[in-house]
């Protein structure tokens, strides 16, 4: 049976709260939750071609959440909130 493997900083433990955390979150929380994202202005959401999307992921993959920066601010890394 193969090992699960984590992205960096995240265990089995921190997985399951996630996972309890969504699970046991309720529609008004998850709406709330996602309007506070579209609120949030160092965040952009935009719409791109589903083919283009492994491309994209490989570029944001490429960068720390760490060296990127918004109006001089660090940009939070929200699954450390978690």
């Amino acid at each position: 049976m193969k090992q699960n493997e984590f992205p960096p900083g995240w265990d089995e433990e921190r997985v399951q709260k996630f996972i309890d955390y969504y699970e046991n979150q309720t529609e008004d929380e998850a709406l709330a939750e996602a309007e506070a994202g579209l609120q949030d202005e160092s965040i952009t959401l935009m719409e791109v071609p589903t083919a283009l999307v492994p491309v994209i992921l490989e570029l944001i993959s490429k960068y720390s959440v760490d060296n990127l920066t918004s109006g001089g601010k660090k940009i939070p890394n929200s699954s450390t909130d978690i």
